[in-house]
Order: structure tokens, then sequence, then C-alpha cells
């Protein structure tokens, strides 16, 4: 049976002119995965009050990231395909689509069928499960193999952020900063709204401590507890690193909005880190399989500006996994 692989990602701006930003967040924040409200109140609450204001600003942000080849979320993930496919054997070819933009998904799709593939291998670049990531990108992915390819095998990889192969890719990417001195590590994950996790699982704690609250929770609730599968991921990681726990912490980030969100949340822990007598700090993303805005602009640019401001004297942001080697040979594996 003749295979291909489909690499999914979020997706980012044409460029980062405003109305592309604009066009690109239409899409993004339209999507009732992400804001999950009485659709009259999302048009509302996009078309009133973001899209008038949130591009420009969104814009000159990007402008700061972007990068000869374009986005970075892009550029990382054109890599990573061009790396996979060179492992992998050239009758398995490898093809990128986004949840929002392009190359878009349906194209992904359109061309795996083009190639002859019978069955494509699906890798959602989300190591966690949560409703506005893994689950809409997949989502939209079923609908699409339904509608354009119904007789295509379709195999999609599952959240794997407890997996052997992805945890020794991360501490292997990590090293090179974890063997410099440092005083404390921050895991950085990427917050979702409390009421997500609440409508995955009904009266889920509002926990403000850098712990897992649920960690007693049946297997079946923890394969959709966003902020368990998070804490998993860091404890994994310093176990396989050797880090003990005074040595690591977590937070949450890219909140918006006014309502609650998973916590703590990092742009508040960056302050206390610092004024609690931190001074070496590394932080790490492992929430982001390639470098975006999130992790550039949002950790490496106003993370690092919050920290040193607090009192911190050094601030070191460790890549994401992009196409490092050691993720490459993960990725060739669940193939």
């Amino acid at each position: 049976m003749k295979k291909a692989v489909l690499l999914l990602n979020l997706g980012s701006p044409r460029s980062c002119k405003t109305d592309d930003v604009r066009v690109f967040l239409r899409e993004f924040l339209g999507d009732p995965c992400v804001l999950d409200m009485n659709p009259v109140l999302r048009w509302l609450l996009l078309n009133c009050i973001i899209l008038p204001r949130r591009p420009a600003h969104s814009a000159k942000a990007y402008k700061q990231i972007w990068t000869p080849e374009g986005s970075p979320l892009l550029a990382h993930t054109e890599r990573l395909r061009v790396a996979l496919q060179a492992l992998l054997s050239e009758d398995v070819p490898v093809f990128a689509g986004m949840r929002y933009g392009e190359p878009s998904t349906a194209a992904a799709i359109r061309a795996a069928m083009e190639s002859g593939a019978e069955e494509v291998v699906v890798l959602p670049q989300y190591p966690h499960y949560a409703m506005s990531s893994h689950g809409t990108a997949v989502a939209l992915a079923k609908r699409l193999f339904e509608e354009l390819a119904p007789r295509m095998r379709v195999r999609i990889q599952e959240p794997f952020y407890d997996a052997p192969g992805y945890i020794e890719a991360l501490v292997e990417s990590a090293r090179p900063w974890l063997q410099q001195p440092f005083d404390k590590l921050l895991f950085s994950f990427h917050g979702i709204p409390l009421r997500h996790l609440r409508r995955e699982i009904p009266n889920y704690p509002d926990c403000a401590e850098a712990l897992d609250c649920n960690a007693d929770a049946p297997p079946e609730i923890r394969a959709r507890d966003y902020r368990h599968q998070c804490f998993a991921t860091a404890e994994a990681f310093a176990a396989a690193a050797g880090l003990p726990r005074e040595k690591f912490t977590v937070a949450f980030q890219s909140r918006l909005g006014r309502t609650a969100w998973v916590r703590p949340y990092t742009d508040e822990t960056l302050r206390r880190l610092a004024q609690s007598g931190t001074r070496r700090l590394l932080v790490i993303c492992p929430a982001f399989t390639a470098d975006c805005l999130e992790t550039i602009h949002e950790i490496n640019i106003e993370g690092r500006e919050t920290f040193l401001e607090a009192g911190g004297e050094s601030f070191e942001q460790i890549p994401c996994l992009n196409s490092h080697p050691a993720y490459v040979r993960f990725l060739a594996g669940e193939v």
C-alpha cells in the first residue's frame, strides 16, 4: 500500500502586513474551537473588537521576527518536511498543511492524492491534546479526507507528550544549554482558557500552583487533560535530564482576554522568579514543536524584558525542536 505523510501545524499570515495578519486572525479566531462561544457573540467580538484593533499590533510583532524565508513557523515546518523526507524512503512523500492559512490542509491532502498514496500517516505537530490545537486540526483533516479522499486509509498520530522518543529529542536539543550554569529552568507551555478544560472535564480545579492538580485522575480523563499532559512532559524531561525538582518550574503563556486561563501564568512567574533571587534563567517551550511568534516574540523578546526588568541577569530561550535530528528520527519512527 503506497504511503504518504502529512505534517499538520497551526499556520501563519501570508506576510507581516496588517491586511494579511487580519485575514489570518479572522480565520484563526473565527474557529469555534478557539473562541468557543455563541456564534453571534463570537462574530461581534471578532468583528467589532478584535479585528479593528489587534491586526496592527500583531503585524508589528510579526515584523520583528519575520525572516528572509518568511514566517519562522512555515520555514521551520518546511525544513522539518525536507529532513523527514530525507530520512524516509523516496516512495513515501511528505507533505505539510496548516490549520489556518497556506499551505492549507486541503492542498496537502490533494497533493497526497496526486502522489498515488493509498494511506496517509498524519502527524499533528501538537504534542499535547487541546480542543483549540490538536483537536481542531485533526477534526478538519478528518472532514477533508472524508470529502476529498473517502477511500484513503488515514492513520493519525495521538498526542505524544510523554513518548520516550519525544522526551529524548527535547533533552538532546536542550543539552547544550543545560550544560551551562543556570539557576532555574522554566517550562512555558501555551495556555488555554480554563473553560476549555471544563468542557472536557467538568469541575476542573482552578489551580494556581506549579504542580499537577489533577494527577490522580483516571487515564480516560488524563487523555484530554491538557494541563496534566504539560506537567507530565516537564517531569519526564527532568527525569531524563537528571534535573532535581527545585531546578525547574512550569507556567502557561499567551492568555487573551479577561477570563481565567490555566495557571500559573508565565509573565507573573518571570517576575516572581527574578524577584525571589533567580538570576540565570533558561526557558523552554515544549508545547510548540516549531519556533513562532509565541516563542520568538512573546518569550525571547517580551519575556526576556520582563525577567531582566524585574531583577534577573541572564535569560536564555532554548529553541523549539524545529528540525533537530533527534526529533526527525522520532517522527520517522512514528511513521
